[in-house]
């Protein structure tokens, strides 16, 4: 169990210290049209769904309002035009773009399109578990591949159980709930091990959050290798989440089989505008990225120093290892105002917990120090 060096005061002021010097150096406008009034949110601290907790561009909220010029006519011209900036961005032609309500509805599609009752679908253990939900419609087999010690996918492993029933392998880069990635290097190796009949999908849901220079995105691979699909979404550092949109690049005949398998017009035009707004206000992205990674650092820091085992962040949420059941943990949090990440069965003791504002990890900080050094000494954990 972890010691803890600092005390309650001295942990709760170097946050709020460091919290204080991040915001000065990097503002943001925290700004949203109304309160949020679903019961998930009344009076609680948002830290369980990795959501950027300031919001979209204020470009990307301006071009939601305008929507309304357009919103009784159907987005088929806004969906194409989005479609062919998304292939601008990553340099391949709109044939190789697809558009889903969120990312979710991308990996479901790849799912349908490409597995079976007779197919199976490899993936990290444990991982995000949509692609594996949408994997039972198709009544395929999962297979589970357990992490490494360090809390990576073990690609390794992973493309040794594909063969030739194996019709997708799933990494998720960087891995939600461990915030960990595979790097360039290991995801050279891995392309050219897994066989070309098995479709490769990687999700960089978190990508515009990794700092680490041994990472690469899969984009990389484009044009290269016909078997990888990247998804991507527009509900993470853009600020989007509530308002559905996520897309898959990959190879055109890839692209064809999955876009068989969404819904028609399955995009809106106040999610269009905002996006592409969004794409096109790189300098708000950067602030975001930049003021998320700073505060990510202070608390990741703070809690080492208090002797807890942690995972390397490369995303806009942490684990840390507490020791004992996350239930109980999750219950008090809740009980004290902070919602936090849900338990991962295979990482019992690992609490996931999302990068806020600095003010909520502030109150986060608050309800950490009461939980696991409250009345009793700290040295009662060690």
């Amino acid at each position: 169990m972890p010691s803890h060096n600092l005390s309650r005061r001295q942990f709760a002021g170097s946050l709020g210290a460091a919290f204080a010097v991040a915001a000065a150096r990097n503002p943001i406008p925290f700004r949203l049209p109304r309160p949020y009034p679903s019961p998930r949110a009344a009076g609680m601290v948002l830290l369980d769904s990795n959501e950027n907790p300031y919001g979209p561009s204020p470009k990307a909220l301006a071009a939601i309002t305008d929507s309304e010029a357009v919103s009784m006519r159907y987005p088929f011209e806004e969906q194409r035009e989005m479609e062919k900036e998304i292939a601008r961005l990553h340099g391949v032609g709109p044939e190789c773009v697809i558009l889903g309500c969120g990312s979710t509805e991308i990996l479901r599609a790849a799912d349908v399109a490409f597995l079976g009752a007779d197919k199976n679908i490899v993936v990290a253990e444990p991982t995000f578990e949509a692609v594996l939900e949408y994997a039972k419609i198709t009544r395929a087999e999962s297979i589970k591949v357990p992490l490494t010690p360090d809390g990576r996918h073990d690609l390794g492993r992973m493309a040794g159980q594909c063969t030739s029933r194996t019709g997708l392998v799933y990494v998720c880069n960087p891995n939600n709930p461990t915030a960990t990635i595979v790097t360039r290097d290991d995801m050279t190796r891995f392309f050219a091990a897994v066989p070309q009949t098995t479709m490769i999908l990687v999700d960089e849901a978190y990508h515009h959050f990794v700092d680490d220079p041994r990472y690469a995105s899969a984009t990389e691979w484009l044009g290269k290798a016909p078997n990888v699909i990247i998804a991507r979404t527009f509900s993470k550092i853009y600020g989007l989440a509530g308002m559905r949109l996520g897309y898959a690049v990959g190879a055109p005949e890839a692209i064809r089989a999955m876009r068989l398998q969404l819904l028609v017009a399955n995009s809106n035009a106040a999610v269009l505008a905002a996006a592409r707004a969004g794409l096109q206000d790189s300098d708000y992205v950067a602030r975001c990225r930049e003021r998320i990674l700073t505060t990510r650092s202070n608390v990741v820091g703070r809690l080492q120093a208090r002797g807890f085992h942690m995972l390397d962040s490369q995303a806009n949420f942490f684990m840390v290892d507490i020791g004992g059941d996350v239930v109980p943990a999750i219950d008090q949090f809740k009980k004290r105002g902070v919602l936090v990440g849900r338990k991962f069965p295979s990482m019992g003791n690992w609490l996931r917990v999302t990068v806020g504002t600095e003010d909520e990890m502030r109150t986060f900080a608050s309800a950490f120090e009461e939980i696991f050094c409250g009345a009793r000494a700290c040295a009662g954990h060690s």
